[in-house]
């Protein structure tokens, strides 16, 4: 594997459009987690002209539900993998205006996801399934909570402090990269060429 590539929150637009699928990074810095609830609520904020509870320009949205343990001063983050990425889909370009520029899932994004990190020069960043506890040695400490009552612990938006988080491979970049893509081109070919040898 090769050296990954250390990137620091906020995140810079240029640096993020110099990205490539197949890259791989490291993150340090604050990282967002949020899942179907919270984009939700993020829009609902929007629209409505509330304020934003984090100024998200530069920032990493990980699609994530930790488990998190209370103590007197805080909290432990315990365990943290990626939950799949697709429900989310509707929000990569409302995600783009509100200045995000990666977002951590597992299993992809589809063609509106493409066309949102294109405009806004975004990645989709791959974390490995089943490393909970691994991406958790990643969190130096949990910064604060938004909407913890209200949601509840997995769908909350956790803010985190990481150091050198990764590895993280770039699977969608902002010239219309995907991996998923290639795949689905590349089983699509040979599937062609079984069928004209069956004939």
């Amino acid at each position: 594997m090769s050296q990954p590539i250390h990137l620091t929150t906020p995140l810079s637009g240029d640096r993020v459009r110099r990205l490539r699928v197949n890259d791989i990074v490291s993150l340090t810095g604050t990282v967002f987690t949020a899942r179907d609830m919270a984009h939700l609520k993020l829009r609902e904020l929007k629209e409505n002209g509330r304020p934003m509870p984090e100024d998200l320009e530069g920032s990493v949205i990980f699609h994530a539900g930790p488990v998190v343990k209370k103590r007197e001063d805080g909290f432990d983050l315990l365990n943290i993998g990626p939950t799949t990425s697709i429900r989310m889909e509707p929000h990569s370009d409302f995600l783009g205006r509100l200045g995000v520029k990666a977002i951590v899932g597992k299993g992809g994004l589809g063609e509106g996801s493409v066309q949102a990190f294109r405009k806004y020069g975004m990645v989709y960043l791959l974390a490995a399934p089943g490393c909970g506890v691994l991406h958790a040695r990643a969190v130096e400490r949990v910064k604060r909570v938004h909407w913890l009552e209200e949601m509840g612990m997995p769908e909350a938006i956790w803010v985190l402090e990481v150091k050198e988080w990764g590895p993280l491979m770039v699977a969608m970049d902002s010239e219309g990269g995907s991996i998923f893509q290639t795949i689905r081109e590349e089983g699509l070919r040979k599937l062609d060429a079984l069928v004209r040898d069956w004939k």
